[in-house]
């Protein structure tokens, strides 16, 4: 798709109306027969579109995406909806009204901003995805509040505006960026221009290295589901400060510049920390919730003698430690008959579906199975989610 006016005229909307929620399985029998009464290339747009809005559910739900449009990278590389909402209530609890939004992408952002209440400039400089972003919030009664703009981000001025918010390209012709120098515009520029405005917020990717993060920025690692998302670096709030914020909720893990924990056997129970938590390097903090030490001083599972629920963590209560060996496992399983079995691991090469295959679980209980070390020592913990 490279032109989307077709699709946002009248014949255009009827066709994105007719193959909602069509079955891949049947794509080619309802293009053919609506090429009887269309032009090819508008079905094909049309199908295409249909795709990817069946794709984009995932992030903004049914209700949006069924009405937006989208490009595969626009589908691929936008924030997720509950993410972009909880970004947009920072931004209203600062005092934001206005904000520009570089690299605004499909939209996704400028929507959630909009929604909040907050006025915004959506920047893009490629025609496709700014149209795209223009149609989007068209789509959702939000133009009033959003003006897209096709510009390269680092020549517009937005000194009117009380807020940056920019979302670089972090991918590129082989895939992942990494070296946030190497995002589009480079880190170094987004931080100046940060410091353009009261307020600013960079979204950079979640395994971008805390040495790169700036004195005058506030890091924040944002999970949602379990699933690490992204993080942001926060100008105008509180430099220095780190946080792990989940989703839903929110809920927030603050540093506190605690040592890393100490190092102590294992205990009945075992705390999984939320990948953000161990992204924001705050497993500290969530050991001294629970009153435990690490099981190894270079892993983040943490261990205690007493349940201690805590939201940034999942507890399991452990019932065998066992030296890593398949045969033993295979008949500790057999033995209490877990045909359910979910293996996790940190610090070992053993994929958790290869030792599934190798172990053949069968019977009606279940079991947690960590492939981990413990005191440097490669170890198997069984247990179970603690109630």
């Amino acid at each position: 798709m490279n032109d989307l006016a077709p699709l946002l005229t009248p014949e255009g909307r009827a066709l994105l109306d007719e193959v909602r929620g069509t079955d891949p399985a049947r794509e080619l029998a309802v293009a053919t027969r609506l090429r009887r009464d269309h032009p090819a290339d508008l079905v094909s747009a049309a199908l295409g579109q249909a795709r990817l809005r069946q794709r984009a559910v995932a992030k903004f739900g049914t209700a949006d995406a069924e009405r937006m449009y989208f490009t595969p990278n626009g589908v691929e590389q936008s924030t997720r909806a509950s993410v972009a909402a909880y970004r947009a209530r920072r931004f209203v609890e600062l005092g934001v009204t206005s904000v520009a939004d570089l690299c605004c992408g499909i939209g996704g952002d400028a929507i959630a901003l909009a929604r909040a209440g907050i006025r915004v400039l959506a920047v893009d400089r490629d025609p496709l995805t700014a149209a795209v972003a223009r149609a989007n919030a068209e789509a959702l009664g939000l133009d009033g509040l959003v003006e897209v703009r096709e510009a390269d981000v680092t020549e517009v001025d937005v000194s009117a505006y009380d807020a940056v918010f920019v979302d670089p390209a972090r991918r590129g012709g082989r895939g992942r960026i990494f070296d946030p120098e190497a995002y589009s515009p480079p880190l170094s520029w987004a931080v100046r221009a940060a410091a353009t405005a009261p307020h600013a917020a960079l979204k950079v990717a979640p395994g971008i290295p805390h040495e790169a993060v700036p004195d005058a920025a506030e890091a924040e690692w944002i999970s949602d589901g379990g699933d690490v998302k992204e993080a942001v670096l926060w100008f105008g709030t509180e430099p220095g400060l780190v946080r792990a914020t989940l989703l839903p909720g929110p809920r927030t893990l603050r540093s506190r510049g605690l040592p890393n924990p100490a190092v102590r056997p294992v205990g009945r129970y075992l705390y999984e920390p939320d990948g953000a938590v161990v992204r924001a390097h705050l497993v500290a903090e969530v050991a001294a919730e629970v009153g435990g030490g690490l099981v190894d001083e270079t892993i983040a599972y943490v261990t205690s003698d007493e349940a201690h629920p805590t939201p940034y963590a999942s507890a399991y209560e452990i019932t065998d430690r066992l030296p890593f060996n398949v045969k033993k496992l295979k008949a500790l399983l057999r033995e209490r008959e877990v045909g359910i079995l979910t293996v996790k691991k940190r610090g070992s090469a053993v994929e958790p579906e290869e030792l599934r295959r190798k172990v053949k679980p069968q019977g009606p209980h279940s079991a947690t199975v960590f492939l981990t070390r413990v005191a440097g020592a490669p170890t198997m913990l069984i247990g179970h989610p603690a109630n």
